[in-house]
């Protein structure tokens, strides 16, 4: 018997898909079509999650970066502090009495609960900033910190302890006291705990941080969120188990509070605390869900709309095979058209909801909040040359204010220049309060500045002039506070810096391009 023309019999075993009515082998079509595209589109969502993922933990390191030169610099000023105040005649004298004013003129920089100790070699007091009667002191607590002083004849910075005097949790920083070679006291200064406690909470970019400051043993010492209920508590396991292994690191973590959080923390070279942030896992979570959910949505509603549109063109076409073969190939045509446009949409969707995020989330971050407690006023917007210099040269003018004059125009600086230069000011301070005009009562010193326009971009030009202190000699090599202003005036401001040992003192100059300021 013989079949109709045309007609085709079905494969043995085969579905018979051609008893399938046209709409729904159309609707079937456009469902196995559009769905891997759904699901590629979730897969790029999670792929630059991940992404996003990983540069969020590296602004996290950055940022702790960023908070322990703060903190680095907060420290160092008032390490110079003390240094200049263990240089002054009437301590070296023993004139207490006199040294006592000198000291509170110090104290009085930090607000109340700063304290200023003397102590021999074997922890008696000798001398308090906060009573005159110290034949009633009590012996220093944390012996051993006074043993490093008389040691190494550096300052030494210590982890918290309890106070012998006020019985509060205290940290110092100490710094020796030596006459004719010799350590003869250590000088000791307990900062209010406060300070650091500031520090931390202008640092702290917005409410999904946690940071904390924690000694060389992992107490913290300062934190936000709660610090009343965490201040002396030691870090979480996983964390202080990797700060004993490493000086930096970026890890997953759980806070003291039981928040997950993408955390870093870094090691302070200068007093051996540790930097600690993190952000919670929550927030960082929340955008990938989001664009999830609108990338699905506009999948299904595209789905949705090609299945429709499928059905209503099959319903109309004709029983003839060419008008049939027509349709079909419109309908071909028109679902690509659909698709490309679905994939479009899902892909422009996500990039905007991506770089809001991103926007959003770089934005609370802002700029670098201060580089150091020299711009907390400027919040890192940028500072005044002037007010700059002025802070950081602050501890070297406690005894005579009148032997550093300043001379130059306002120059705007950027964080940036403001942190290095600052920097550099207060190690050339420090080495002409130890060997220079401000190790004498007699020395002078005149700190000049000027913009140089001639170069395609504004240069500043720092000079510091020492006249009137004792017999200046070259070195015959070169010292860390040397390498330290040439490598930060080249690696880091792009100029140069040079020191010139002249007969009537040392001369330094610093050259830099100046930055573009708001």
């Amino acid at each position: 018997m013989l079949r109709p023309s045309g007609a085709i019999a079905p494969a043995p075993g085969c579905p018979r898909l051609s008893k399938l009515t046209l709409p729904v082998r159309l609707a079937l079509l456009v469902t196995g079509t559009m769905l891997p595209l759904i699901v590629f589109a979730v897969g790029i969502v999670f792929y630059n999650y991940k992404q996003d993922r990983n540069d969020a933990t590296r602004r996290v390191l950055e940022n702790v970066r960023s908070m322990r030169l703060v903190l680095d610099s907060e420290v160092q000023r008032m390490t110079g502090g003390l240094q200049v105040l263990a240089l002054t005649n009437s301590l070296r004298n023993d004139d207490f009495e006199n040294f006592r004013r000198i000291a509170l003129g110090f104290v009085e920089q930090y607000g109340k609960g700063g304290l200023v100790l003397i102590s021999d070699r074997k922890g008696r007091l000798l001398f308090s900033s906060a009573t005159e009667d110290t034949a009633s002191l009590p012996r220093r607590g944390h012996i051993e910190i006074i043993e490093r002083v008389f040691a190494t004849r550096s300052p030494q910075y210590s982890d918290l302890f309890t106070g012998a005097i006020n019985g509060r949790q205290v940290l110092t920083v100490e710094v020796p006291v030596i006459r004719d070679g010799e350590v003869i006291y250590d000088l000791a200064f307990s900062p209010p705990i406060r300070i650091f406690q500031e520090l931390v909470e202008k640092q702290r970019p917005d409410q999904f941080w946690t940071v904390s400051l924690l000694d060389t043993k992992g107490t913290v010492f300062a934190r936000v969120p709660n610090p009343t209920e965490t201040v002396g508590k030691q870090a979480s396991g996983a964390l202080s188990e990797e700060m004993s292994r490493t000086s930096e690191a970026a890890l997953s973590t759980v806070s003291l509070d039981g928040v997950a959080l993408s955390s870093a923390f870094t090691r302070s070279h200068l007093t051996g605390w540790m930097v600690v942030a993190g952000v919670a896992e929550s927030s960082l979570i929340a955008p990938l869900w989001r664009n999830v959910a609108i990338t699905s949505l506009i999948g299904g509603i595209l789905l949705l709309t090609g299945l429709t549109f499928a059905v209503r063109m099959a319903t109309t076409i004709a029983r003839g095979e060419m008008l049939h073969n027509l349709l079909i190939e419109e309908l071909n045509h028109r679902v690509k058209n659909t698709l490309a446009l679905m994939q479009a949409i899902a892909v422009q969707t996500f990039r905007s909801a991506s770089r809001d995020e991103r926007t959003k989330f770089e934005g609370r971050l802002g700029a670098l909040a201060e580089a150091h407690n020299l711009l907390s006023q400027e919040k890192w917007a940028g500072s005044e040359l002037r007010d700059v210099i002025a802070r950081a040269l602050q501890p070297f003018l406690l005894s005579n204010p009148d032997r550093i004059r300043l001379s130059g125009p306002a120059v705007p600086l950027s964080p940036r220049l403001a942190v290095v230069l600052s920097m550099i000011v207060h190690e050339i301070a420090t080495n002409a309060a130890k060997y220079g005009a401000l190790s004498s009562d007699t020395g002078r010193v005149t700190l000049d500045w000027e913009v140089i326009t001639e170069a395609p971009k504004p240069r500043l030009r720092l000079i510091w002039t020492e006249i009137g202190g004792p017999p200046v000699t070259a070195p015959v090599r070169r010292g860390f506070g040397s390498r330290l202003i040439e490598r930060s005036a080249r690696d880091q401001l792009g100029g140069e810096a040079t020191v010139d040992f002249l007969p009537r003192g040392v001369v330094c100059t610093v050259i830099c391009t100046l930055d573009e300021t708001r």
